[in-house]
């Protein structure tokens, strides 16, 4: 199921990555090298699709703790500036992330 889970990509447009529009007239340096390069914009989508799942599945209290990890994780991207690998290490740390989380989940047998 993870691997369903975290393999769910959409289709990225080029004009935009999941989180922002790229046709914005205020990107900060990330946005813009994101926005510039697929596979980062493609890590965009697959994060926050995954993240908008996970949320869906979370009770109350721990969804507030992952929009509160995402919120720091997202100022850590943004310290990134227009380093590629560094955004590019940082979405695959986050995506590890709610795997993680989404292993945690209580679910049925």
């Amino acid at each position: 199921m993870t691997a369903l889970l975290l393999g769910l990509t959409l289709p990225a447009l080029p004009a935009s990555a999941a989180s922002f529009d790229c046709n914005g007239q205020t990107l900060a340096a990330d946005e813009k090298v994101i926005c510039e390069n697929r596979d980062l914009n493609d890590a965009d989508v697959k994060m926050v699709t995954t993240f908008e799942i996970l949320t869906g599945l979370l009770a109350m209290g721990t969804r507030g703790e992952m929009q509160e990890d995402q919120a720091t994780w997202l100022k850590r991207r943004q310290a990134c500036g227009g380093d590629v690998e560094c955004i590019r290490t940082a979405y695959v740390q986050r995506l590890k992330q709610l795997s993680e989380t989404f292993e945690k989940i209580d679910r049925p047998l």
